[in-house]
């Protein structure tokens, strides 16, 4: 399944790739370092509104606030700002309902536009107000994290977290365009820039072995925030993203592949009470699927251990024992899965890095069904 790059550079060092939406429309995302500052003729030509509103998380705006604003104009020259406290707590129905009554208390009717600033959290929760305020408003979003900037701004995917599980509940609700500049990442703390490597190493092992060897062997630069190594990263994953989305914005068959090492990191995640960070939730969920793909004889043998190696590379956890105390536990979550069909749950299973199963010619499949025994024989090694 490799997915060959075209990417092409444009004025100052920034890229463009485009993304195929369902109602057959186009939005781009720009990557690059000191991309803001074409976030303004963006504003103008691709969402243009009577009334801007920018929101994130409150740590996010008080680093990134002032200068995402001073971008916006001659767009907007003063945008009103909604903050909610920074964490996976805040992605809740609690705050996505707070938000929306402040957005109605200032009176932002259908021609107004989001600007959701942030990382993952800020994203989904964002872009879940946009998508249920009066039917839905325009959103843009301006990724600062780097598991922002490679996966979850791009692809239309918000929503909110309930007690049961992370992403329950949501909706489809594509942006107008996504805007991440790299520049936005250097106040990162090393260990987020690690929990946002584990995105860009699934997208290797799903799609490109030669770009999974380059972030193996580019970690320590891509660690201390290096600039035109992590641009040309975030821009490659945009890319792979892009084109899976492109060809499946809601989930049917292709946009499957995404969700490798996400089945059971969302489960290992949960059963943790979130204590695990995503990141390293979803490293020991690729592990851990991939190990369950050889177990089955689908997954060339010595898979798991390359990924292993990537991700220790990039200082994710590398140990799934550490996380796997309680396996009845796990199973439980992975019984409330989104992706759970006749009561069984689904996993995205590799044939080697690079490559993802798709099942015999006369069934072919982005997801399988797997003998839950088997499951459990893993959790329980």
């Amino acid at each position: 399944m490799l997915i060959p790059s075209t990417l092409r550079a444009e004025a100052a060092g920034t890229v463009r790739v485009r993304v195929a939406t369902s109602d057959g429309s186009r939005y781009p995302v720009q990557v690059g370092a000191g991309a803001l500052v074409d976030l303004s003729d963006l504003l103008q030509r691709e969402a243009r509104a009577h009334r801007y509103v920018l929101m994130g998380d409150d740590r996010v705006m008080g680093l990134h606030g002032d200068t995402v604003a001073e971008a916006m104009a001659p767009a907007t020259a003063d945008p009103a700002r909604l903050t909610f406290p920074a964490g996976e707590a805040a992605k809740s129905r609690e705050e996505w309902s707070r938000l929306t009554d402040q957005l109605l208390e200032l009176e932002v009717g259908r021609d107004g536009c989001i600007v959701a600033l942030g990382g993952g959290v800020s994203g989904d929760l964002v872009g879940f107000v946009a998508a249920t305020y009066m039917r839905g408003l325009p959103v843009v979003q301006v990724p600062t994290s780097l598991v922002a900037m490679v996966d979850s701004s791009v692809g239309g995917k918000t929503g909110v977290d309930v007690p049961l599980g992370k992403n329950l509940v949501g909706a489809f609700h594509p942006p107008r365009f996504v805007l991440a500049d790299t520049h936005l990442a250097r106040t990162l703390p090393r260990e987020e820039r690690s929990q946002g490597l584990a995105e860009v190493v699934k997208h290797g092992a799903i799609a490109d072995e030669d770009y999974l060897d380059q972030v193996r062997d580019g970690a320590g630069e891509l660690l201390q925030g290096a600039d035109e190594l992590t641009a040309r990263v975030v821009a490659r994953s945009v890319e792979i993203k892009s084109w899976v989305v492109s060809k499946d914005e809601r989930e049917g068959s292709l946009r499957q592949v995404l969700n490798f090492g996400h089945t059971l990191g969302h489960a290992l995640e949960a059963a943790s009470d979130y204590e695990l960070p995503h990141g390293s939730a979803v490293a020991l969920g690729m592990i851990l699927e991939a190990r369950l793909g050889e177990a089955l004889k689908i997954t060339e043998a010595g898979t798991a251990e390359v990924l292993v190696q990537a991700l220790e590379a990039v200082e994710l956890p590398v140990d799934p024992s550490t996380a796997m105390e309680d396996p009845d536990r796990i199973l439980a979550h992975l019984s409330r899965d989104k992706k759970v069909r006749g009561g069984r749950p689904r996993f995205v299973l590799l044939d080697r890095i690079g490559e993802v199963h798709r099942g015999p010619s006369s069934s072919p499949a982005w997801s399988h069904q797997v003998p839950i025994e088997a499951v459990r024989d893993l959790l329980e090694v």
